[in-house]
């Protein structure tokens, strides 16, 4: 089949690199010369495992390309993705400004082919508002007669391991009222649900809520377990011990309830913001997802309170070595990161700044230009008073603690995201800090648990 994304961010390009994967015809638009430019090249504008290495495949065999031209890129396509960013607004809402536009540019261009051609399926990919896909449909029709289908078809892809959610997926989600786009969706998603991976068609408006559901589900989750992790602080609880007990109940699971600096990226916040603005328009407040976002957004700070009960809240003279600038392991993705809220209380206090990331560091500057890059993790803590972890990456997990107790100043380690084992901490006589479970402080008289 030949297809068409537009946008050549996160999600168009997992989507059209695992589409042409399977065989189809797949032609990347977006506005952004430079980033076509570099597509052209073969080096990818983002970093996600594996997906280089099948753009360059896929590009080599012809069966993917990127351009800016609208009409080379709508006029044989048989369906068009729209892949488009849906940022906050500054109310919280989504800013459709950029669905729209594609909206109007596809109108056009379907005018333009004339009635005779066959009808194409226009699938709004991006994460919209629940009515948005309507709107883009009637939006289409106001501006041509030509036949065309619309569907809605939400994505679940994991940062990090978005090529794997594609290709194997847990379900499919599709939104359709038309039996052309239902068989259209079908044939392109056959592929991947082959092994019994269920494809689920719904109305429209359906799919897009389920989208948010599920995301405002697990930004729920993360919320819900750091919320516990302070309360096991509070009482002398261990929050790995309690989430063992808690988890082993199958009603529960594990998924999503690890305790940490709370959620980030470009999804979570912005699709659980997206919920509330919706219950406002609707008259119908969402006091549990407005909560969930109070309390991910108060965990940074509830944390930077944790650093500054050891070393004081005048850290002039004194500086933090910060590991993980992406909001989690396995991309470059620093939207909403903890680590850049905590590098700027770290800044405010006075402190010096450093920073290491296997990926982040590319984008940071853009976010915050008061952290000295690290070249290495090692390097990252040359001359630091303390070690502050923000982000889980595997290199991290079992570091050379006799080299970092020797490069440490007064050997502090503050881990947001609970990577190292208390007693291990203790026995090493590092200081450490961590979330929901009693902190070790190494005083000149000996080890306080």
């Amino acid at each position: 089949m030949k297809l068409t994304m537009v946008g050549s961010g996160y999600v168009g390009l997992v989507t059209g690199a695992c589409f042409a994967e399977t065989g189809n015809d797949v032609i990347c638009l977006d506005v952004d010369d430079a980033k076509i430019a570099m597509l052209n090249r073969g080096e990818s504008p983002i970093y996600e495992p594996g997906l280089s290495e099948m753009i360059t495949r896929n590009a080599a065999a012809d069966r993917l390309e990127f351009t800016t031209d609208k009409l080379a890129a709508y006029r044989d396509a048989e369906a068009i993705f729209i892949c488009v960013g849906t940022p906050s607004d500054t109310d919280g809402s989504a800013d459709l400004q950029y669905v729209l536009r594609v909206a109007e540019d596809i109108a056009d261009v379907i005018n333009q082919l004339g009635p005779d051609q066959p009808p194409k399926t226009v699938v709004v990919k991006s994460t919209v508002p629940v009515g948005t896909s309507h709107k883009v449909r009637d939006l289409i029709r106001s501006r041509t007669k030509a036949p065309f289908h619309i569907a809605d078809n939400p994505e679940f892809l994991k940062e990090g391991d978005a090529i794997n959610d594609f290709m194997k997926p847990d379900r499919v989600v599709c939104g359709v009222e038309s039996e052309g786009a239902e068989s259209a969706l079908t044939e392109l998603y056959e592929p991947f649900v082959r092994q019994g991976n269920p494809i689920y068609f719904m109305d429209v408006r359906s799919a897009e809520m389920v989208k948010y559901a599920s995301n405002a589900m697990l930004a729920c989750k993360i919320s819900f377990v750091n919320e516990i992790a302070r309360l096991c602080e509070s009482y002398g609880a261990d929050i790995k011990n309690v989430r063992e007990g808690m988890c082993a109940d199958r009603r529960i699971g594990n998924q999503f309830l690890y305790p940490g600096l709370g959620y980030g990226g470009s999804c979570f916040p912005k699709d659980t913001l997206a919920v509330c603005s919706m219950g406002r328009a609707a008259g119908m407040p969402c006091k549990l997802n407005e909560a969930v976002h109070e309390v991910n957004q108060e965990q940074r700070s509830w944390f930077w309170d944790k650093i500054t009960e050891v070393m004081g809240t005048d850290l002039s003279g004194k500086t933090l070595a910060f590991w993980g600038v992406s909001f989690k392991p396995k991309t470059d993705d620093i939207r909403e990161a903890p680590a850049i809220a905590l590098m700027k209380r770290a800044v405010e206090a006075g402190a010096k700044v450093k920073a290491f990331c296997p990926e982040g560091l590319l984008h940071l500057d853009k976010e915050f230009s008061d952290a000295e890059h690290a070249a290495d993790m090692y390097q990252c803590l040359q001359g630091a008073d303390a070690l502050v972890v923000c982000t889980e990456w595997n290199e991290f997990r079992s570091p050379d603690f006799e080299k970092l107790a020797a490069m440490l100043g007064n050997k502090m380690i503050f881990d947001g995201r609970n990577v190292y084992r208390r007693q291990q901490m203790a026995e090493l006589g590092f200081t450490y800090v961590s979330v929901g479970r009693p902190p070790v402080i190494v005083s000149e008289v000996g080890t306080t648990s």
